[in-house]
This record gives C-alpha cells, sequence and structure tokens, in this order.
C-alpha cells in the first residue's frame, strides 16, 4: 500500500500507533538511534551496493564473521552538496547512481508548534496536502502516483512537517510525477469534505486516547513540562480545537508554513548535479513564496514534582522528564554516549539491569534525550506493576543520582562506543536513511559534516567529560514525574538479586 492511502484509509490507525509512544517529539519523538534521523521512520528499504558493470569482472564481497573480528561495519562516505534556490529554499543533494530511483524529502519548520492558538492546524493542513488539486481528487491523485511507480509521504510532528517523493530517475517518469507532487504540495485545493472526513477520524482517536493510560501519562508530562510553551500541546490538536477548524485557516497556515524560505528540500538518487539543481528549482517555484517562520522560543523551567493519573489498570506507566538541549547543542554526542550507557542502549544499560534483570519490576525502562529546535526532553519512561510504582519511582531516581555522582565505567564508555560504531552504517544504509539524515542537518542547520563530526566526537570522549555533560543539562531532583495508574496500597520492592522472584511484567498493556 502507498503511504498516501495508508494517510487517506489510516490516518485513524496511525493515531492508534501514536497513543503507544510519547506523542510526537519529532525526533523522538523518541531519543534518535543515529544523530540525523528524523522523527519518522521510512518503511521502504533498498540495497546500496554498486551495481556491477560486468559480471566477468565482479569479486566476491562476502566476507565471513570471523575475518570481520570486532572491526566496526565500513561507513558509507557521503559527498554533500548544497546550495540555495531562487526563492529561498535550502537544497541538500547527494548523488547516488546504484539505483535508478532517487528519493526527495522536503522539510518544513511547519510543525504543532506553530500551531498558535488553534492546536491541530498544522497536522490537519499537513494531513490534507493529497486530498485534492484542481482537477484530482484523492483517488486520482493516488493512482497518479502509483501508475508511474512512485510513492508519495507525508506527516507532521512538533518542530517540522515533511512531505517525500520516492520516482524511478528516468526522465519519463521523474517528470510526471514531479509535477503531480509540485501540484500537490503547492496548489492543495482542501476538499470539505475529505477534511471533515480527517476531524471525524481525529476525533475518535480522541475517544481512544481516553483509553490509554499511557498516552494519557504523555499528555499531561508534555503539558507540565513545557507549561505555556508551544511544545506544550499535542500535535494532533484536541477535542475541543478540532471541530473549529476550517478551510480558510488550512489556506492560510499553508501560504505562511509551506513557503519556499521555509523550506529544506533534502534530494538522493541518481541524478547529476544539474538534474538536481533543475528539480529543485521546479520544487521550490511550485511552492507559495515567503520568508522562514521566526525560531521556536526556548521554554522556562518547569516546576519538578509528582503529577498521578488515576487509571484503572494492574500496572502503573511511569514518566520521569526534565529539559534537555536543543539540536546543535555542542554536548550532544556526550549526552548520547551518556545516554546510551544509563538507559538508552537497551539491555545492559544501568537502568535495564537494575529494574528489570535484578528486580523483574518492568519489561522494558529507557531513557534519551530529544533534540529538537528548542529544548526538547530528556525522558525515562517504564511500566510496573500499581503497588510497586512509589518503590520503583524512588529506585529510578536513586540511579540516576548515582550515575550522575559517579559517572560511567572507564568499561561501560568502551563498550557503548563500540555498539555506536557498529551500528552507526545502518544510518546511512539506504537512499531513504541518508534522505532522512539530509533532511534533519539541512532543517537543524547542522554543518555538512556532521555525520562524521559526530563519530569522531563519540570516539574521543573520556568518562570525565561524559560525567560533567550529563551533571551539565541534568538535575537528579529537577524532573517532572508523571504516574497513570490505580491508586492501590505500596509494597516495598523485593531486594536485588542476579534471579528475582518477580519476573518481568508481560508485553506492557498499552
Amino acid at each position: 500500500m502507498s503511504e498516501s492511502k495508508a494517510l487517506r484509509h489510516g490516518l485513524f490507525g496511525l493515531l492508534l500507533a501514536a497513543s503507544f509512544g510519547l506523542a510526537g517529539c519529532d525526533e523522538g519523538s523518541s531519543a534518535l538511534p543515529q544523530p540525523g534521523q528524523p522523527v519518522e521512520q521510512d518503511v521502504a528499504r533498498e540495497a546500496t551496493q554498486p551495481a556491477v558493470p560486468n559480471a566477468a569482472e565482479h569479486k566476491p564481497r562476502l566476507e565471513s564473521l570471523a575475518k570481520l573480528g570486532d572491526q566496526p561495519l565500513a561507513r558509507r562516505t557521503l559527498d554533500i552538496q548544497s546550495w540555495q534556490t531562487a526563492e529561498g529554499a535550502k537544497v541538500l543533494f547527494v548523488e547516488a547512481r546504484e539505483l535508478p530511483m532517487f528519493d526527495l524529502r522536503l522539510t518544513f519548520a511547519a510543525g504543532s508548534s506553530q500551531d498558535g492558538d488553534v492546536p491541530g492546524l498544522a497536522l490537519l493542513t499537513n494531513a490534507m496536502l493529497n486530498e485534492g488539486v484542481e482537477g484530482k481528487d484523492v483517488s486520482a491523485i493516488a493512482r497518479g502516483f502509483e501508475g508511474l511507480g512512485a510513492d508519495f509521504g507525508n506527516g507532521s510532528y512538533r518542530d517540522m512537517a515533511v512531505a517525500s517523493l520516492r520516482s524511478l530517475s528516468a526522465p519519463d517518469k521523474r517528470e510526471p510525477a514531479l509535477a503531480l507532487f509540485s501540484q500537490v504540495i503547492g496548489q492543495p485545493t482542501f476538499p470539505e469534505d475529505s477534511l471533515q472526513r480527517i476531524k471525524n477520524q481525529l476525533l475518535a482517536g480522541f475517544e481512544f486516547q481516553k483509553q490509554n493510560p499511557g498516552k494519557l501519562a504523555s499528555l499531561e508530562l508534555f503539558a507540565q513540562l513545557y507549561g505555556e510553551h508551544p511544545y506544550a500541546h499535542p500535535s494532533e490538536g484536541t477535542p475541543a480545537s478540532i471541530p473549529a477548524i476550517g478551510v480558510e485557516q488550512l489556506r492560510a497556515f499553508h501560504a505562511r508554513a509551506y513557503a519556499a524560505g521555509n523550506a529544506v528540500i533534502a534530494l538522493v538518487g541518481d541524478l547529476s548535479r544539474e538534474e538536481a539543481e533543475a528539480l529543485a528549482a521546479q520544487v521550490s517555484a511550485a511552492l507559495p513564496q515567503g520568508p522562514a517562520l521566526p525560531p521556536t522560543p526556548a521554554p522556562a523551567a518547569p516546576v519538578a514534582g509528582t503529577h498521578h493519573i488515576d487509571f484503572p489498570s494492574n500496572q502503573s506507566h511511569l514518566m520521569l522528564a526534565q529539559l534537555g538541549i536543543p539540536r546543535g547543542d555542542p554536548d550532544y554526542a556526550a549526552l548520547y554516549l551518556g545516554n546510551q550507557i544509563l538507559g538508552g542502549g537497551g539491555f545492559g544499560t544501568r537502568l535495564m539491569e537494575e529494574v528489570r534483570e535484578k528486580r523483574g519490576l518492568t519489561y522494558g525502562i529507557y531513557s534519551g534525550f530529544s533534540p529538537m529546535r528548542a529544548n526538547g526532553p530528556f525522558m525515562i519512561s517504564m511500566q510496573t506493576r500499581a503497588e510497586l510504582t512509589d518503590g520503583a519511582l524512588e529506585l529510578v531516581q536513586q540511579l540516576v543520582r548515582d550515575y550522575l555522582a559517579d559517572g560511567p565505567t572507564e568499561a561501560e564508555l568502551e563498550r557503548s562506543k563500540r555498539e555506536i560504531a557498529g551500528s552507526f552504517p545502518l544510518s546511512t544504509a539506504s537512499n531513504a536513511d541518508i534522505v532522512g539524515q539530509l533532511g534533519s542537518i539541512g532543517f537543524y542547520d547542522l554543518p555538512l559534516s556532521y555525520l562524521e563530526d559526530f563519530m569522531s566526537e563519540v570516539q574521543a570522549l573520556t568518562v570525565e567529560q561524559v560525567k560533567a555533560a550529563m551533571n551539565k543539562h541534568l538535575q537528579s531532583d529537577g524532573f517532572v514525574i508523571v504516574t497513570a495508574g490505580p491508586s492501590v496500597e505500596q509494597q516495598p520492592l523485593p531486594p536485588p538479586t542476579e534471579k528475582p522472584v518477580e519476573q518481568p511484567s508481560a508485553v506492557p498493556e498499552h
């Protein structure tokens, strides 16, 4: 199914899926597994090995695992080229001739942080892009892309909104696909019947949220963490705001937020520089004309404290957060590495070892920085048995205090460096991955050498530098805490052991 169909027929499903997460940080919407990866994940993956011009000259490229040993996988070197269109759009391009196709992604500073006093305006505008253009309804647009073997995608988050195109690079496919894409992003008609349908899907999603304690906890957490800041309200809007949004508001938002000067054009694929420049110029000219929107203001420091949502369930959701860093902060590499040791690296982290492996309190516990245009959150989340909520919270906070006081060990640091080096090649393993990296680099005004710089910084970090960065940006007593679950009599935690009496809770309820 194409992304256009997935959005048209499955927006409600996407809202349900979003309810399982932390409700729409851009970059994490969770902590990013790699430093430049955008919030949304591409489902399409493709091989990126060089084409073989002559089978007789081809040499086997398979290597045994024994030969690889502990050496990290080779990283793909990117020759990133950048320029600006006449209308003011920033362009980043990587030529990739391995496959006869290209990936195009537009990233706009048009996320929910630009909603103003109309929560959900950004999401509705983005969702309506491919619902109609002059002479074509949503079905005709979908058939147009599919008939060319092209794929359209879009999405809206807290910082950004995106629109993407994947197409074959042959001119007879590329040119009509690009013409249709340009019309969709530049001249949407916002048909009233489609708007009402999507509103109904959103309203149905809000009803579902009432039965999801994890989503309720996330909404409350962002409200308490950000207060009056634009990041405080949910990207999908609210039950009160959505019904009143009209077509004229969508048109005005599109004209302002989807302007060429507010766009980053990322392009990867089987194109020459000349072809890429022509393609970017065509897309840029199709957009409304206007400047970049003002930057997102910095949020005020929140008041630390605990907030409880009473909910009839067997488990309690626990979320702890404090303000982290904006994208581009010079301490990001140290914080990324430090968090991988604390709770971002899955099994083997401090939090997972102490909370799950030694005490059996949870199925999983995770932490992460989610840097955005302004200070994104640092978050820790888990589920546990309702009667152990207080003890689990105290344990997590003590583990953070101990980590900030002592820092990581040398062994933990070296292990995490190896893991990051080993997984880093996946961040540029496909054209879809690369176009996402380019979009983030351009959107957050990072240097073109950012990916290589990040790896070099990580590998050069010392225990003292990681400890200093974590203490600079986190306070052990600075957490905003939200719990959601039943109010029951609390029990003491079981003692730590290599074979805990309490086995980890089953798969989380929500």
